[in-house]
C-alpha cells in the first residue's frame, strides 16, 4: 500500500475537490491510501490569518514525514514558500493555473525545486515547469460523470443561458454584457443565471432577463443540469491561457453545448469535436446564442459530442489510472 499526505487548500476549493479529493476513493483500488489535510478557514491570505493557518498546516506536516509520498495542492499559504521543505516521503506538486504570475518571489519555482515531480492541469503549465528540469506530468482537471451528468428529463420554462464560477472570475462575464443583453432583450422566453458565491454587479442586462443562484455544493449540478447553454468567456492572456477549462468541461459533462472563448485548453476541447462554438467578438456571442436558440437539434447533437469527449478523455474514470501510475513511478525512484 503506498501512503499518501494530500495538503489541500479548504473544503470548497475547487480545485482541492476536482484535483484531489475526489480520486480519494478511487486511488483505493491501486492500493494506494490517501489521507487529505485541508485547512477550516477559507481566506488566510494576509496576516494574522496566514500564520493562524501556518500552525493549523502543522498536523498534515507532521502526518506527511510517516507516508509515502506529499501530495501539494499548490502552495501551502498563498504566494509562499513556508512549510513545505519540512514534509516527508516523495513530492509531488499539483498546479492546475500560471501561479508564477502571481509574485515575482519565485514561490512556486521555489517548491517545485524541492518535489520530484509536478502534476500540472495542461500543456502550457507543463511546459513552464519543464524549463526548470523537473519531471512534469499533464494530468487534466476531471470530472466525476456519474454526478456531473445530463438532466434525466428535459427542462421546462425559460430557456437558460448559463455560467458558473467563482467571485473572482466574474470580471470573464462582464466582459460579454452588451452581447448578452441584445440576446435576451431579443428573446423574451431566454434567462440568464449565474451560479456564484456572490451576486455579480451586471449594469447593462435588465434584472428582469437575469437570475442568481447561490453557489452550494447540494445544488451546483441541479443548477447546471437545468441549463440550456454554457458560457466561458475568457480574456487572451496569460493567466487565461493557464486555465485548465474546467467550467468548459463540467458543461459538456451535463451535455450542454457550449460558447467559449478559444484561449488554452478551451480551444483544444473545442478541436477536439463539434462541441459548441468560439466567440471572439460580441456578435460572436450573440450569434451563437442565437444559433442554438433557434436549433434545439443543433443543441442536442453537440451537447452529446461534448458528453463523450468528456467521458473519453477527462472523467475520474479516465484519468485515476494515470495519477496510480505516477504515485507507483515516483515510489520506484
Amino acid at each position: 500500500m503506498i501512503k499518501v499526505t494530500a495538503l489541500t487548500a479548504n473544503r470548497d476549493d475547487p480545485a482541492s475537490r476536482f484535483r484531489i479529493r475526489q480520486f480519494i476513493r478511487p486511488l483505493t483500488h491501486f492500493g494506494i491510501d490517501v489521507r487529505e489535510h485541508y485547512l477550516p478557514i477559507t481566506r488566510y491570505r494576509r496576516q494574522p490569518l496566514a500564520s493562524l493557518a501556518l500552525l493549523m498546516r502543522l498536523p498534515g506536516v507532521a502526518a506527511s514525514r510517516t507516508g509515502d509520498i506529499t501530495w501539494f495542492r499548490r502552495e501551502l499559504i498563498p504566494e509562499r514558500f513556508t512549510l513545505e521543505q519540512f514534509t516527508g516521503g516523495r513530492r509531488i506538486f499539483d498546479v492546475d493555473d500560471a501561479i508564477w504570475l502571481l509574485s515575482d518571489s519565485g514561490f512556486s519555482e521555489k517548491i517545485v525545486a524541492m518535489c520530484d515531480g509536478v502534476t500540472a492541469g495542461n500543456h502550457w503549465l507543463a511546459e513552464h515547469y519543464e524549463r526548470l528540469g523537473k519531471q512534469v506530468w499533464v494530468v487534466p482537471t476531471s470530472v466525476d460523470t456519474d454526478v456531473w451528468k445530463p438532466a434525466g428529463t428535459a427542462a421546462t420554462g425559460h430557456w437558460i443561458v448559463g455560467w458558473i464560477g467563482t467571485a473572482s472570475n466574474l470580471r470573464y462575464l462582464q466582459l460579454i454584457e452588451e452581447p448578452l443583453a441584445q440576446f435576451l432583450t431579443q428573446h423574451p422566453s431566454a434567462r440568464l443565471r449565474v451560479v456564484c458565491d456572490r451576486r455579480p454587479a451586471l449594469r447593462l442586462i435588465p434584472p428582469r432577463l437575469w437570475e442568481f443562484a447561490k453557489w452550494s455544493r447540494q445544488s451546483e449540478v441541479e443548477n447546471m443540469q437545468t441549463m440550456n447553454v454554457g458560457l466561458m468567456p475568457l480574456e487572451d492572456s496569460e493567466w487565461a491561457r493557464g486555465k485548465c477549462a474546467f467550467k468548459m468541461l463540467l458543461y459538456m459533462a451535463c451535455g450542454l453545448p457550449v460558447v467559449v472563448s478559444p484561449v488554452g485548453v478551451n480551444r483544444e476541447l473545442l478541436q477536439r469535436d463539434e462541441v459548441g462554438f468560439a466567440a471572439t467578438e460580441p456578435n460572436d456571442w450573440f450569434e451563437s446564442l442565437c444559433r442554438l436558440f433557434d436549433d434545439h437539434a443543433l443543441s442536442a447533437r453537440l451537447g452529446a459530442a461534448g458528453r463523450k469527449v468528456v467521458e473519453a478523455e477527462y472523467s475520474v474514470e479516465a484519468n485515476v489510472p494515470c495519477i496510480a501510475k505516477i504515485f507507483q513511478q515516483v515510489c520506484r525512484q
